[in-house]
């Protein structure tokens, strides 16, 4: 028995020694120390020795698990350590190398053009606001001199989600709310998406970007409405850009007037853009009616204002040349990349 236990441990040792992989280990532990193992085997012959030799043949095989248990751990960790040293190496970075180019998000075309907007009436004096888009009938009908029933309602298709709840079809509704927590001088801009039900089509959404403008103040005039747009929208479009004005009607506005700027193609000479008429469409203004100051508290014999409002989505796609609005909610990155 003796011989046979010192003949286990040159083995095992040896086998040990020599192994190169962690699996070829294992197969070494599970024959020697597993539940089959050699040295299991001889652990159960113990109660057929002579009693006399039994203690140390006992010792023997105790002091031998525990050399093989120790023998085993210390070249696992050997192995692991060759392990990672080849994974480190396979996995390591040459930071000589150059780096891989990621493409960078930017804002979007339309907010783009938002943003240079808003910059230019803040260098003017205007501070910006922002209100609901989910608004009540009041603030979005009511308050702008929209009675119930009344025809002019039909011109903005409307996404109602209750009788009196609604998805706002203009940014108008927060000039209500600034004026009624402000006493004037007003002078703001209200940016935002809105959304009417419209049929979709190469000129129709159902959702799209505009901002308005309020000035209220002793003595505002008509010419100061005018000489307001020509300065805002020659230092957008260029200093060469006319204006015409065409009345028009809405609630809200008395007078009221659509207005044409020169086109920025072609000067005016006419080209496909403006459909060879020089002039394009660009916004609604007038000059804020009596019956909306009096829906916020105002008295119209002290102060009178005028307010305008365009569609940011119209206005990029004169100035880049695009004949479809689908294009702009698309998400295609081939149309986005171009601006």
């Amino acid at each position: 028995m003796k011989d046979k236990i010192e003949q286990i441990r040159s083995d095992s040792a040896s086998e040990i020694e020599h192994s190169a992989e962690l699996q070829q280990l294992d197969e070494i532990r599970v024959k020697y120390l597993g539940r089959k193992g050699l040295l299991t085997d001889m652990m159960r012959d113990l109660p057929s020795l002579p009693k006399d030799q039994r203690p140390l043949i006992g010792r023997e095989l105790n002091s031998l698990k525990g050399t093989l248990g120790k023998l085993i751990d210390d070249k696992k960790e050997q192995l692991l350590r060759v392990e990672e040293d080849k994974r480190l190496k396979a996995e390591a970075v040459d930071v000589t190398m150059p780096g891989h180019a990621y493409d960078l998000g930017k804002a979007h075309i339309v907010t783009r053009t938002l943003n240079e907007i808003i910059g230019i009436l803040v260098s003017m004096g205007f501070s910006v606001e922002y209100g609901p888009e989910v608004e009540s009938d009041y603030y979005n009908f009511e308050a702008l001199n929209f009675p119930p029933e009344h025809p002019a309602r039909d011109m903005q298709d409307t996404f109602y989600i209750s009788d009196k709840l609604l998805l706002r079809t203009h940014t108008s509704p927060t000039q209500i709310r600034v004026m009624e927590n402000t006493r004037p001088p007003v002078r703001v801009i209200m940016p935002g998406k809105c959304f009417r039900n419209e049929a979709i089509d190469t000129s129709h959404h159902v959702m799209f970007t505009q901002i308005e403008g309020l000035y209220v103040d002793r003595g505002v005039t008509f010419a100061d409405l005018k000489a307001t747009l020509e300065s805002f929208l020659r230092r957008y479009f260029g200093s060469d850009t006319k204006l015409r004005f065409r009345p028009s009607f809405f609630p809200f506005t008395e007078p009221s007037a659509e207005v044409d700027i020169s086109c920025f193609l072609c000067g005016g000479g006419g080209c496909r853009a403006c459909k060879q008429k020089g002039w394009v469409e660009l916004l609604g203004a007038g000059m804020v009616d009596p019956e909306v100051f009096k829906s916020v508290g105002y008295d119209s014999e002290k102060h009178t204002g005028f307010a305008w409002g365009m569609g940011i989505e119209r206005i990029v796609m004169m100035k880049y040349g695009i004949d479809d609005i689908r294009l702009f909610f698309e998400n295609d990155l081939r149309f986005l990349k171009q601006f």
